[in-house]
C-alpha cells in the first residue's frame, strides 16, 4: 500500500532509529552502555507499585475511564498545582493523558486547520513538529542557538509572524519547554512573561511542555507558566509523571488550562481515546499524596545530582565543552567540529557505538541540534563513567 504523503514526509523517529543501532551492536556482541535515553534506571517508588497492585485486584477499575480522567486525581492535581506553583484550577481544568507525549501529539488537531502555521523549537522534542505535521499544519522553525542561552529569540519570532500575517497567513500554535529537553537550558519569570506576551498579541495558544518541571538541582526551581498574569488567556501547560516518580511506561501525565483552551485537547481526546486506565490513574494519586513517595523523590533527585557532579568533573578533565546543567538528566555536549567535520553529531555518536555507547546525536532534535550529542544520567554513575572513558578520545 502506499504511504500517505504525512508519513513520507517524516524523517525517521529519532530513538527507533538509535534503538535499531542499539540492537545491531548487541547482535554484534558488543557490551553496550546506553546514555541515550531520557528513561531513568531507578524504579518507581514502592508505594505506587503497591497502591497499583491492590487497585488493579478491583474490578470496579476495569470499566472504562472517563475521557478526562477521575475526579478525584484531577482534584488531588489541582491541590499539588496550588501548593507547588501556588496556581489555582479546578478540576474542570485539568485533563489526564497518556503520558504528556500523549497530549503534545494531539492539541494541533484541536486548533489547527490544513495549511495553517505552527510554531515548534529547533532543537526540541521531535514530537512537536511531528504533530504539527499530521495535522496538516506547515511547521516554524524556532530556532534554540548556544548564543542565546537556547532561548528562542523572540525578536525575530515576531518579524516571522509579522511575515506570515502580511501575506494572509496566522500561527495559531506555539510549543515551548523549559527546563529545556535537549539541552538542559531553563528559564524565569521575566522571559516567560515576554512570551506571554507574545502569544497574547499574535493570539497563539501557548503549548507549554513543563515535563522536567521537578527535576533541578542548585536550588534552582522551575516556574509554572501560570504564575504569568493573563497566562490562563492562550496557554495550556503539560506535565508528566515520567521523570518526576520514574514511571516512564505507566504512561499517564495531565494538561492544565482555562476550559475554552482546554476543550480543544479535551475533544480530540474523546474521539481518538478512551483516557488512562482507572487503577494507574489511583497510583498517579498515590503519587502525589504519599509523603514517603515524596522522600523518595527527593533522595532521587540527590542520586541524579551526584551523577551530574561526577559526570560534569570527568568532561572537564577530557576538555568537552558543555554547561554544567541546573535541571533535567541531560548533558548537552558540544562536537569538536575540527575532528568531526560534515554531520559531526552523526558521525560523534556513530564512533561511540562502535566503542559500545551509546548517546544521542544533537541533529535528530532538529537543524540547530547539529554539532551536539545529548548524553543522559540514567545510569549509574559507574557506568556513566565507564562509558565516557570508552569514548574520551572522541572529545
Amino acid at each position: 500500500m502506499n504511504p500517505s504523503n504525512r508519513i513520507q514526509s517524516l524523517p525517521p523517529y529519532l530513538f527507533a532509529e538509535v534503538d535499531e543501532k542499539v540492537a545491531k551492536a548487541k547482535s554484534e556482541g558488543k557490551d553496550i552502555i546506553n546514555l541515550s535515553i531520557g528513561d531513568p534506571d531507578l524504579p518507581t517508588p514502592k508505594p505506587i507499585v503497591e497502591k497499583l497492585c491492590e487497585a488493579v485486584r478491583n474490578p470496579e477499575t476495569h470499566h472504562y475511564p472517563s475521557y478526562a480522567g477521575m475526579k478525584d486525581l484531577r482534584v488531588e492535581i489541582s491541590k499539588w498545582m496550588k501548593k507547588r506553583f501556588n496556581v489555582r484550577f479546578t478540576e474542570d481544568e485539568i485533563c489526564t493523558l497518556i503520558g504528556s507525549k500523549e497530549g503534545i501529539a494531539h492539541i494541533p488537531l484541536g486548533i489547527i486547520n490544513p495549511g495553517e502555521y505552527a510554531i515548534y523549537p529547533d532543537p526540541g522534542y521531535p514530537v512537536y513538529r511531528t504533530s504539527i505535521i499530521f495535522a496538516d499544519g506547515n511547521p516554524i522553525q524556532m530556532p534554540l542557538k548556544e548564543e542565546n542561552k537556547f532561548l528562542p529569540d523572540l525578536d525575530k519570532l515576531k518579524g516571522n509572524v509579522k511575515h506570515l500575517k502580511t501575506w494572509g497567513n496566522k500561527a495559531k500554535l506555539m510549543f515551548l519547554n523549559y527546563p529545556n529537553n535537549p539541552t538542559s537550558s531553563v528559564t524565569g519569570i521575566k522571559f516567560l512573561k515576554e512570551v506571554v506576551d507574545f502569544a497574547i498579541e499574535n493570539e497563539i495558544l501557548l503549548c507549554y511542555d513543563n515535563a522536567y518541571s521537578e527535576m533541578t538541582y542548585d536550588n534552582y526551581v522551575a516556574p509554572s507558566i501560570f504564575e504569568i498574569k493573563d497566562a490562563e488567556k492562550v496557554v495550556i501547560e503539560m506535565f508528566s509523571f515520567s521523570k518526576t516518580y520514574n514511571m516512564t511506561g505507566w504512561r499517564i501525565g495531565f494538561a492544565v488550562g482555562k476550559s475554552e483552551n482546554l476543550n480543544l485537547l479535551k475533544k480530540v481526546k474523546e474521539n481518538f481515546d478512551s483516557g488512562v486506565f482507572n487503577a494507574i490513574q489511583i497510583a498517579a494519586i498515590e503519587a502525589l499524596t504519599n509523603k514517603n513517595v515524596e522522600k523518595t523523590e527527593r533522595q532521587n533527585m540527590k542520586i541524579f545530582e551526584e551523577r551530574r557532579n561526577v559526570v560534569c568533573e570527568k568532561l572537564d578533565e577530557l576538555g568537552a565543552n558543555f554547561e554544567k546543567p541546573k535541571a533535567t538528566f541531560y548533558i548537552w555536549i558540544k562536537v569538536n567540529k575540527e575532528k568531526f567535520k560534515e554531520n559531526p553529531s552523526m558521525k560523534f555518536c556513530d564512533n561511540a557505538i562502535e566503542k559500545g555507547v551509546v548517546l544521542t546525536p544533537g541533529v535528530g532534535f532538529g537543524e540547530y541540534g547539529e554539532g551536539f550529542v545529548r548524553l543522559a544520567i540514567t545510569q549509574s554513575k559507574e557506568k556513566i563513567v565507564e562509558g565516557i572513558e570508552r569514548i574520551k578520545d572522541l572529545f
